[in-house]
């Protein structure tokens, strides 16, 4: 099994070491199935802690993480390119992002200093409270870290209200979330969460609409796809909503115009801001009137979820594109610099 010499050869990157490693592998099977097989030829790279593996045919081979090559029976390969999708570390905090700079080898997001920020939640809403567009609105939250001496309950509950949401402050995952409603279940939430991160973020809870918005940049372009609404009747979109179906994903949202163009110019804005690259996705939640809605951000995806029936598939398509001449845009602008 020889590639062509005149393609690109595309690791997928996928796996990783937080809870979500199987879901980062259906990715990567989604952008399997969306590349151009005539312009790369593709193979995915699963990672697990210090295993490395590309799955190359029928062989599945060691990588050398000196260069990140392989050998297989028919010679070794060296990649040209890395679509990276995990969710969580060491693909979407920066640390992978790094070891691709130190090699020389081109990827799909983001760089190290925005894959950090954007993976620790805190620190991200910190950043954007002084420096984003003055209409975001970012809710009100309470950072413990493991080992520290931890705000007591009535605190908590005083400052941000019940029900708050407890979360993970750097997971990259829908694991260890808890919606808060009483007192008594503040302690328990924070250890759970405390099992997927280090540190954990305390978050007042926004009632109204929860919308997703995915962007990209091709060339000096950023381009936002159209708004996905998200209604789910369990207590809030955790991973058993994400993936089990428990979740009506609305695209384009039902949303006023004006609303859509506000949310849309935000998700650029922010876009721009941080200096991402390739794929993003903002999530959002809308409160207030119709029409007249304040714009509350969630958090931010660098490496959103590909599978066919995700959100960036959907408003890619809902936006009359392909994906794989989106997945192109980005591997040749990184050629094109």
């Amino acid at each position: 099994m020889i590639e062509d010499t005149m393609k690109k050869m595309i690791a997928i990157v996928a796996g990783g070491d937080s809870s979500e490693h199987d879901v980062s592998l259906r990715s990567a099977a989604g952008i399997l199935s969306f590349m151009d097989s005539q312009k790369y030829d593709v193979y995915i790279v699963e990672i697990k802690g210090n295993n490395w593996t590309a799955h190359y045919g029928q062989e599945d081979c060691p990588i050398d993480r000196n260069d990140f090559t392989f050998t297989a029976t028919d010679g070794k390969h060296a990649f040209d390119f890395a679509y990276i999708t995990i969710h969580g570390t060491p693909g979407e905090n920066g640390i992978l992002q790094g070891y691709f700079d130190l090699i020389g080898i081109p990827y799909s997001t983001s760089d190290v200093l925005v894959e950090a920020l954007t993976f620790n939640k805190y620190a991200l809403n910190t950043f954007l409270r002084s420096a984003a567009d003055k209409a975001l609105n970012i809710a009100d939250a309470i950072l413990v870290r493991k080992g520290e001496t931890e705000p007591n309950d009535a605190y908590i509950v005083e400052r941000l209200g019940l029900p708050c949401f407890v979360k993970p402050n750097a997971g990259g995952s829908s694991f260890g979330v808890t919606k808060v409603k009483t007192i008594d279940a503040v302690r328990p939430a924070i250890e759970k969460a405390l099992l997927e991160s280090d540190e954990v973020m305390i978050e007042k809870m926004i009632v109204g609409t929860e919308i997703t918005c995915g962007a990209y940049k091709k060339g000096n372009e950023i381009i936002t796809f159209p708004i996905t609404e998200v209604v789910t009747e369990e207590e809030f979109f955790d991973y058993d909503a994400k993936y089990n179906g428990k979740v009506d994903e609305i695209t384009p949202a039902r949303l006023a115009e004006a609303t859509a163009e506000r949310v849309s110019a935000m998700t650029k804005s922010i876009y721009g801001l941080l200096n991402c690259y390739g794929i993003i996705r903002i999530d959002y939640i809308l409160s207030g009137k119709k029409g007249q809605e304040e714009i509350n951000l969630l958090e931010i995806n660098t490496t959103p979820g590909m599978t066919t029936t995700s959100f960036i598939p959907q408003q890619v398509r809902a936006a009359g594109l392909e994906i794989a001449e989106v997945l192109s845009d980005i591997i040749e602008g990184r050629f094109d610099a």
